[in-house]
């Protein structure tokens, strides 16, 4: 979280319920979001230039979509810090870019991708040919052809301009529900109704996706890449994910969840294994060693602007604070707040308060920002030497605990949120509050950003012998395997490259 979201005072208007809900969605993550907006964080384009056809032949890109794109894309960086400036990078990704622009269903277009300064791993597009990868999505790629595979489906994305009839989709469904809210007076004939409109619109990004897949893996194998790389990369991604919530790959679960705008993980790796089988060519260029150097140095994990999360603590050098998470607790660093959840689906966000300095920290908990307050609730106390206050309250089936502490000049507020209050979830509470806490000089100064490095696989390593290096990580052996693509039972080959995360 930056230190001018953790500075800003300000104050919710849409109350306390509705925060939380945009604190789940947040915690998401998503393979790929393609919509008109976008909602991840930003740095360094690289536009990939593409011989043009003879001026008469030369299709136009579409004023309108050029429109959205220019929009966009200044909120995009604004609400995620910028661009994420790495030449070797960017130079990496051009090259792809290239390659598959020719080889695309319109080689006339244009590209400017971006790379996003967010350790999530994602990748979404505009209209107008804009897409954007996080440097997380970098990080966990193991070769070019696997950053090829995302980048292809994100053009596939924008030549079948996908934003434009999912937003005129839900413009439709938008007013078939007024429709419905107007007409029908049974409560449970309007929640059927929805509902189905929901499903549709749901499947219908499902398809969006399949078809970017396919779109995608075709284009792939015509600009020689792997073929096999989306399913690769997809598998990394899932993989990935079970490794920061500490649950399976699968979820625990052999269902789908029909109201996901992307099909399941284990759908779409299986299409795209039949996608890349009947391009019914050889494997294709992957250039692991080549994209290896390119990404030696990349920035893992949070940039040192947001604060620094270790395990289950949370760190700011800058503004001196830290604070802990109980176990069970996975911790996600994002531009606006420090958001973390359990598996009970307890939620909680931690950010800046709109409390003046030496302002009443009562009289902020009582202005009326919280839905559901219970006044009786209402408490000072003191945390670590700190002031503070502390409120509960219910609302819309969740109830919430809020404190807020008097930090300098600054106050920072917890929110927890949990649809099943008892003893455990104010335990939770109760415990990460108490361990707000003020960092030393010393310990702020040995804070300090992490990196990818690669490393050359010498006789007699393994996999934990590797991971020991990365000893700040939460189970390291189970990160590094991720990190590059080896199986529960595999082990490095002795000579090769491989990634581990470095704090130098």
């Amino acid at each position: 979280m930056t230190e001018a979201v953790l500075r800003r005072r300000r104050r919710s208007g849409s109350g306390l319920t509705a925060g939380v809900f945009a604190l789940l969605a947040a915690l998401a993550l998503a393979g790929c979001a393609d919509t008109l907006g976008g909602d991840e964080g930003v740095r360094a384009s690289a536009l990939a230039p593409t011989p043009p056809p003879p001026a008469a032949e030369t299709p136009k890109v579409d004023p309108a979509e050029v429109a959205i794109a220019e929009r966009e894309h200044p909120k995009i960086l604004a609400a995620f810090g910028g661009t994420y400036e790495d030449r070797d990078a960017e130079i990496a990704i051009a090259r792809a870019v290239g390659r598959l622009v020719t080889a695309s269903d319109e080689p006339w277009r244009n590209y400017r991708v971006t790379i996003l300064n967010s350790p999530a791993v994602n990748a979404f597009a505009l209209p107008g040919g804009y897409v954007y990868v996080t440097r997380g999505l970098l990080a966990l790629a193991n070769d070019t052809s696997e950053v090829a595979a995302v980048i292809a489906h994100e053009m596939a994305h924008v030549t079948a301009r996908h934003a434009f009839s999912r937003a005129e989709r839900a413009q439709a469904a938008a007013i078939a529900n007024r429709a419905v809210q107007n007409v029908v007076d049974n409560p449970d004939q309007q929640k059927t109704v929805l509902a189905n409109t929901q499903l549709s619109l749901a499947r219908f990004s499902q398809e969006q996706e399949l078809q970017a897949d396919a779109m995608g893996i075709r284009t792939l194998e015509r600009a020689g890449f792997d073929p096999y790389a989306a399913a690769r990369f997809l598998t990394s991604m899932a993989r990935y994910a079970a490794w920061k919530t500490a649950v399976p790959a699968d979820g625990g679960k052999d269902g789908t969840d029909f109201l996901s705008s992307h099909p399941s993980t284990p759908e779409r790796i299986s299409q795209a294994v039949a996608a890349a089988a009947a391009a019914g060519t050889g494997p294709g260029d992957r250039d692991r060693d080549g994209y290896l150097t390119h990404v030696d140095g990349l920035m893992f994990g949070d940039d040192p602007v947001e604060g620094y999360v270790r395990g289950r603590e949370f760190l700011h050098a800058k503004l001196g604070l830290a604070f802990t998470v109980p176990a069970g607790f996975q911790l996600e660093n994002t531009a606006r707040a420090v958001l973390a959840t359990d598996p009970s689906g307890t939620a909680m966000r931690f950010d800046g308060a709109d409390v003046p300095r030496g302002g009443d920290l009562v009289g902020y908990l009582t202005a009326g920002w919280i839905n559901g307050l219970d006044q009786a609730s209402v408490r000072t106390l003191s945390i670590n030497g700190l002031p503070a206050a502390v409120a509960s309250a219910a609302a819309r089936g969740y109830h919430y605990r809020i404190a807020v502490i008097r930090f300098g000049d600054q106050t920072y507020r917890f929110l927890f949120a949990s649809k099943v209050p008892g003893p455990a979830f104010d335990k939770a509470f109760l415990d990460t509050v108490a361990s707000f806490r003020a960092l030393p000089p010393g310990e702020q100064a040995g804070l300090r950003p992490l990196h990818i490095r690669v490393v050359t696989v010498q006789p007699g390593d393994t996999v934990e012998t590797i991971a020991r290096r990365m000893s700040m990580m939460d189970r390291p052996v189970d990160l590094f395997r991720v990190l590059n693509g080896l199986g529960p039972a595999d082990q490095p080959t002795p000579g090769s490259k491989v990634k581990i995360v470095s704090e130098t």
